[in-house]
């Protein structure tokens, strides 16, 4: 006879690395936009460049 945890297809583990593999799936979820962070500082450092010769 199998224990209940088994039947449900849930692996048993440790509570501390379930804990890791939680705190690993939150840190993923964070969104990179460094490129449009980029994009944006490009664009206004070359609006200003621009607008002072201008001027």
């Amino acid at each position: 006879m199998q224990s209940p945890i088994l039947i449900a297809g849930v692996p048993r583990r440790h509570p501390i690395r379930a804990h890791v593999r939680r705190a690993a799936a939150v840190q993923q979820k964070v969104r990179d936009d460094s490129d449009v962070k980029l994009f944006a500082m490009s664009f206004a450092a070359f609006f200003v460049c621009f607008y002072t010769f201008i001027l």
